[in-house]
């Protein structure tokens, strides 16, 4: 689904102008005065009431002391918000109330008709509604304005001057009596609570048959007090219907739509301009009045529009144009067969923010009519103006033009065409945003991205896997589309693209270690996986461990470079094939296991050991079926064959009862405290089974106090699987190391456990290319028994 667009009112309208966008002919004041200013200001009002008061004197008489007092309290309104209560005048609410008594004053006076009587004292009602319009200029009045009923009073008055809106204004000062009525309801239409005041008190009417009135205007007519009349009730109509589809069915069921399309011919920019806003909110979310406006053959003339040099004038009319299309499929290609597209692509490089944003916005839902037309975009030059777009101050600026690029991306050859352009550097950044939807843009763009096997390398080089994992995501909509996104491009791992990052890899120094990094964090156990071993070898092959361990070794990298260089290493050493984590025991091979019950009992012994100066007793036929060296004890020639009892020092009882229970048993438990001591035995008999369970024993109570002796113990005995969990342990912290308080102390560990992996790893390479290690980097294959024995014999006496 397209998202919808967003203008200044939330629906995609313009709002109505705000007091510091006003022009003079309106009124606006507001020049910073000093005090002589101010003294010939208060000389001008007294004046004014006094000529004020002559000239109701004139119409009524003699006034009464509460006229005189209105009178004067009127002529003082300051135009300026700053001094709406200045001292010696009343409270807004008091000056509101004035008017409406002013007002109904007027209306009701000598029982005459309300619109002979306001027409004949037009001047004076058009002081009443001055003093109102300044109030509602103040945003913060307009919930006193409405409080005080003023606005039902002067929605009235517009009724009672119009019996018949749509006849023109004969009587001097009554059109613009009209343009300032029409100011107030559009005013107090910004806020949705007095909406609905306006349209109980049945002004909408009365609004659309002003603008039919100027519908029928000659174009060159429509100029002047007319022109602004018509533009406020236009934007009266707009903030009305602003988020309220029943006033917006209301519009069209007045016949309003018809007088705002024909409108748009006006030669004043300002009506133009205006209505155009307000068909854009007409048609914001309402099919029977989109469809109304393009059977009323708006559309030949919007386009033109969008080539205007006034960029208010395009901005307007691409507005419209995108709440037509939006949903709307039907009316997308009516839109496209008047000749849309290159104008809303040329709106993209447009001075004017906001018609480059909703350019691209229309531009992403052109993107859906055909799938030819995203290469007709991309074609028409829409791609470089929306990668600048990505970088710009505005972040609706970019919203939108990462979703156009995401529309335009779903085309493989323009995915090529937008990363070759220099569309990918800037999308990963966006994925920082704390901006929802920009985010989710983003992520959605380099999804479709990553399709394209082309793109893998500059994926790659960019170091966006690394991104990716530094970012924090925030919508499951982004987390998913960057899951994706990292699928896709593991799923390329295989693909022959890998040979040209490989060999940049190779002939770049400068680009290393960000290769280095990012494939080490493509290479995971995930299903899009083609086969990590395999993957991983080709890592290795190249030596891209290296580069890795270089950088966790490296005391002078940085914190978390060297924190995801750690991440990229484990992931290569754990699927590279040869070195893997602490595993589940295998299950046992059948073999000779005479169960615990014989454990150091003399029933049917036939070897006698002295441990810690007690007799300990076995039988031959177990500890000769799981060592090595005491088959050869007791099998070769040696004096221990036919001893009567033989001594073991150096071992504790605890320890060597717990190796012969494995071997009578099967299994045994390896406590903490009898861990290091049974590896080391269980080294220098030659019980495998034994020692891989001291080694998983090891490992599961590693800690970053104990990894550095756990790994010097396995290094001294031999015990790989024990390196590797250490490495992998250390290798396996997050992106600051925190396991490790001294980033010195974790270099030096990583220093020489490095050493352990990438030697394995080379022996991994050796080993399936079929090349012969030599001695420095090889590792022994195997053992001879009888020195191994004779070693631990010596080591005995």
């Amino acid at each position: 689904m397209d998202p919808e667009p967003v203008g200044n009112g939330g629906d995609g309208s313009p709002g109505l102008e705000r007091p510091d966008d006003m022009d003079i002919e309106d009124g606006r004041e507001g020049v910073d005065r000093t005090d002589r200013q101010d003294r010939q200001d208060r000389r001008g009002r007294a004046e004014h009431a006094a000529e004020l008061a002559r000239v109701m004197s004139s119409v009524y008489g003699t006034l009464n002391t509460a006229e005189r007092a209105t009178a004067a309290d009127l002529s003082t309104a300051s135009p300026s918000p700053s001094t709406v209560t200045v001292a010696g005048t009343a409270s807004p609410l008091a000056k509101s109330r004035k008017v409406v008594q002013a007002l109904d004053a007027i209306l009701q006076r000598h029982g005459k008709d309300p619109k002979e009587n306001v027409e004949m004292h037009v001047g004076l009602v058009r002081k009443c509604v001055k003093v109102v319009l300044e109030l509602c200029k103040v945003e913060d009045l307009l919930d006193v304005v409405a409080q005080s009923g003023v606005v039902e009073k002067v929605i009235e008055v517009l009724t009672v001057i119009n019996p018949s809106p749509t006849e023109r204004r004969t009587v001097a000062g009554t059109e613009e009596l009209e343009r300032d009525i029409a100011f107030i309801m559009g005013l107090m239409a910004i806020k949705v609570e007095h909406q609905q005041v306006i349209c109980d008190a049945n002004a909408l009417p009365t609004l659309v048959g002003i603008v039919r009135r100027y519908s029928g205007y000659e174009r060159q007519e429509l100029t002047g007090t007319a022109a602004q009349t018509c533009r406020r009730a236009s934007d009266a109509i707009t903030n009305l219907a602003h988020e309220n589809n029943g006033v917006k069915n209301m519009v069209r069921e007045e016949d309003g739509i018809v007088p705002l399309v024909y409108l748009l011919e006006s030669v004043e920019p300002k009506v133009q301009r205006a209505v155009a806003g307000t068909l854009r909110t007409l048609a914001f979310k309402n099919e029977e009045n989109k469809n109304l406006i393009v059977d009323l053959q708006a559309l030949p003339l919007l386009v033109h529009m969008l080539r205007s040099e006034d960029s208010s004038i395009h901005y307007e009319a691409v507005g419209v144009i995108g709440n037509l299309v939006h949903s709307s499929q039907h009316i997308k290609v009516r839109v496209l067969d008047e000749g849309a597209l290159q104008p809303v692509v040329d709106l993209l490089s447009s001075p004017c923010p906001d018609s480059q944003r909703e350019a691209a916005l229309l531009l992403g839902q052109f993107a859906t009519v055909e799938a030819d037309y995203k290469c007709k975009i991309v074609q028409r030059g829409a791609v470089p103006p929306l990668i600048v777009m990505l970088t710009s101050p505005d972040a609706q600026l970019r919203e939108m033009a990462a979703f156009a690029l995401g529309r335009l991306a779903q085309n493989q050859d323009n995915q090529a065409g937008i990363v070759a352009m220099g569309g990918l550097k800037p999308l990963l950044s966006l994925l920082d945003s704390n901006q929802a939807n920009l985010q989710h843009n983003a992520a959605f763009a380099l999804y479709g991205l990553s399709e394209n096997p082309d793109n893998l390398v500059h994926f790659v080089r960019e170091g966006a896997i690394q991104i990716i994992r530094d970012v924090q995501l925030g919508p499951q909509a982004s987390r998913d589309c960057v899951l994706k996104m990292t699928r896709r491009l593991q799923d390329k791992l295989d693909h022959p693209v890998m040979g040209q990052i490989l060999y940049v890899f190779k002939s770049s120094k400068k680009e290393q270690e960000t290769i280095a990094i990012n494939l080490g964090l493509l290479c995971t156990s995930d299903q899009a996986m083609p086969d990590p071993k395999l993957v991983a070898y080709g890592f290795v092959k190249h030596r891209v461990h290296r580069v890795l361990a270089s950088i966790v070794s490296d005391v002078g990298a940085a914190e978390r470079q060297q924190g995801v260089a750690s991440v990229a290493l484990a992931n290569i050493a754990r699927y590279s094939g040869i070195i893997s984590p602490i595993s589940p025991m295998p299950p046992p091979e059948p073999n000779v296991y005479l169960g615990a019950s014989y454990v150091g009992k003399k029933q049917s012994s036939d070897v006698t050991f002295l441990i810690e100066g007690k007799e300990f007793f076995a039988h031959k036929i177990a500890l000769t079926a799981h060592s090595e060296v005491f088959k050869s004890m007791f099998q070769g020639d040696y004096k221990e064959k036919d001893a009567a009892s033989i001594p073991i020092p150096n071992i504790r009882w605890p320890v060597f009862k717990a190796m012969i229970e494995c071997m009578y048993v099967g299994s045994v438990e390896v406590t903490t405290d009898i861990a290091q001591e049974l590896l080391e035995v269980a080294d220098r008999y030659m019980v495998d089974k034994l020692k891989k369970l001291c080694e998983d024993a090891i490992a599961e109570q590693l800690s970053a106090e104990n990894v550095s002796a756990a790994f010097d113990l396995a290094e001294a005995f031999d015990a790989q699987a024990l390196a590797t969990a250490c490495a992998l342990y250390c290798l396996d912290g997050d992106s600051e190391n925190s396991k490790f308080s001294n980033r010195r102390s974790f270099c030096r560990m990583m220093q020489k456990m490095t050493a352990r992996l990438n030697a394995n790893m080379d022996a991994l390479v050796a080993h399936v290319d079929g090349e012969k290690m030599d001695g420095e980097d090889g590792q022994e294959q195997g053992r001879d028994v009888a020195l191994e024995f004779t070693r631990v014999r010596d080591m005995d006496m």
